[in-house]
């Protein structure tokens, strides 16, 4: 299928519409919070709330409540408890995230596994945005609004709080309430996420269009920009590829994000190994010649 076919099917069905609006959604949500999760050294972070959220999903399921408020409770259950047992005994904070997060997953997998209802574990996991229903679309709306209001309206408290928090505490600001705020981000973001790249993959989507735009620049508001539209090319070139394939939407998205990422890591301008490669030699040749 070539583009203009693609282009007809979005007018012509409304399922894809809802694809390409919902993927582009979280691409511009997961980009801007992705910059925070790496910057602030946190990724494992990322993936520990996106696998927590399981049991929760689990359990909305069971009680057949919008799976959006039980995954928001384990996911941030899940950040609190890591941050209690790193505070409160010898383990180190990525060793809690480990015990924390596969502690989490697993009770999920049992919850599902009880309910015998292997197509939900396989939707959740993987996610399915071409069958993304039209409340669904709406909730990533509303999270994403959220997440960019909150980022909008906290932004230099964010900045400061990112690159040193020690300066940050001098000035008074909450350095453990702005974490947290950013933990109930990250939270709704990875729960508006499911639908389109699932649990397993949403930590990608937070981290490689973020990691590709981090290549380029070193502004926050430009990587944030950077960041959110790699996200987005990453979001409409896997939905094109994932419906004329008939591939994983997941999987297509992150695959296209990954690509995105070794495209920056070869040939940015100031970090990319080809140009490195090249000031190199020419500093070496420099120094043959003198």
């Amino acid at each position: 299928m070539n583009l203009i076919s693609f282009f007809d099917a979005i007018i012509q069905y409304s399922f894809l519409q809802k694809a390409l609006v919902t993927s582009v959604m979280v691409g511009i949500i997961c980009g801007v919070i992705g910059c925070f999760i790496i910057l602030r050294g946190i990724s494992l972070m990322g993936d520990a709330i996106s696998h927590a959220v399981l049991p929760g999903v689990a359990v909305s399921y069971m009680f057949g409540i919008n799976i959006f408020y039980g995954a928001v409770f384990t996911g941030l259950l899940t950040a609190i408890g890591i941050g209690y047992i790193s505070q409160n005994s010898r383990i180190k904070h990525d060793t809690s995230i480990g015990i924390m997060f596969s502690a989490a997953f697993a009770l999920g997998i049992i919850l599902i596994t009880i309910m015998q209802s292997s197509a939900d574990l396989y939707h959740i996991l993987f996610g399915n945005v071409l069958a993304v229903p039209v409340a669904e679309m709406w909730m990533t709306f509303i999270v994403g609004v959220i997440v960019l209001t909150t980022v909008f309206l906290f932004y230099k408290e964010l900045l400061v709080t990112t690159f040193d928090p020690t300066i940050a505490a001098t000035f008074g600001l909450p350095n453990k309430l702005i974490h947290y705020m950013l933990m109930i981000l990250l939270t709704m973001t990875t729960v508006a996420s499911l639908q389109t790249v699932g649990i397993i993959l949403v930590v990608a989507m937070l981290i490689t269009p973020a990691a590709t735009a981090y290549l380029l620049t070193n502004k926050l508001w430009v990587m944030i920009m950077l960041s959110s539209g790699f996200g987005v090319t990453s979001s409409i070139v896997g939905v094109y590829y994932s419906y004329t394939y008939n591939l994983s939407s997941g999987s297509t998205i992150v695959l296209v994000a990954t690509i995105l990422f070794f495209i920056a890591f070869f040939f940015s301008p100031k970090q990319g190994i080809l140009w490195k490669s090249i000031r190199a030699r020419k500093h070496r040749s420099q120094l043959a010649n003198n």
